[in-house]
């Protein structure tokens, strides 16, 4: 098993890198599109739609949602833009309350109808996040900045998790999380950040501004993917990527963390 994840994780990083740094702009966009239109389809499953005919409905709307909302969105203005965003980090403190308070926050979010707009809100933020990154001066590399912070702060929470591990994060959603691992995570990040800045120059609590609260809430896209796992009786979203289950499974960090990093490149100055 874990031989198949560390192979599949190799292609994906080869995979992403090439289309990131290789594909013409256009191209790119083509494949994040796809990529949330997977994802789509693996969350119409979380959010109780059966029939074939109803989630490939569902995906094609929320993925052509990110499409146009990505290409009208910066053609309003960076108030606009700021106004949507913020709305998205909104969604994602009620989206935290809800998972403090499963098993009990599921009278608020049980029907079907409720978890399809759970779907938009958390999906399209995340794609035109992404889209727009990829859009901005130097943006190959503020998208892999994006990933590479999410990975650093999962990567960073696993370890000092296992080591250090013993104040259990939300045992009802995700058992094997804990406060010493988040920490972790967030540390590991905050020391790339320091790095970084240092390397380029910049002020150094302008990438701990950026970076942070990016990580810290990546946390949070993986608990709100965990509970809607765990109230559907379902171990992964899909079964797309060998050894490591969905794609949803691999960008639940980013759903969360996509908004609040654009927002934070906005707020420290950063043209989008």
């Amino acid at each position: 098993m874990l031989k198949q994840r560390v192979i599949t994780a190799i292609v994906l990083v080869i995979v992403f890198l090439s289309c990131l740094f290789v594909l013409p702009p256009v191209a790119f966009q083509g494949f994040v599109l796809l990529m949330f239109a997977i994802a789509a389809w693996e969350f119409s499953l979380l959010a109780g739609l059966q029939q074939p005919v109803v989630r490939i409905t569902f995906s094609a709307l929320l993925t052509l949602s990110v499409a146009a909302t990505g290409y009208f969105l910066p053609l309003i203005g960076q108030g606009a833009v700021k106004t949507f965003f913020s709305a998205a980090a909104l969604w994602w403190a009620l989206a935290l309350l809800w998972v403090q308070g499963y098993p009990s926050s599921v009278l608020f979010w049980r029907s079907i109808l409720a978890r399809v707009i759970m779907g938009f809100l958390t999906l399209v933020p995340a794609g035109v996040g992404v889209l727009m990154l990829h859009s901005a001066d130097n943006g190959q590399w503020l998208v892999l900045a994006l990933l590479a912070l999410v990975a650093a702060a999962d990567t960073g929470a696993y370890f000092s998790g296992k080591a250090l591990g013993r104040r259990k994060l939300a045992p009802n959603v995700s058992p094997g999380k804990s406060w010493e691992g988040v920490m972790g995570g967030l540390i590991f990040v905050a020391c790339l950040a320091l790095a970084y800045s240092s390397w380029v120059g910049n002020h150094w609590y302008l990438g701990l501004a950026i970076a942070l609260p990016a990580a810290a809430v990546s946390v949070l896209g993986d608990l709100f993917e965990s509970m809607l796992k765990r109230h559907c009786g379902v171990k992964d979203s899909g079964v797309i990527l060998p050894g490591h289950g969905g794609v949803l499974d691999r960008i639940d960090g980013v759903t969360a963390a996509a908004p609040v990093f654009v927002l934070a490149l906005l707020a420290t100055g950063w043209a989008l």
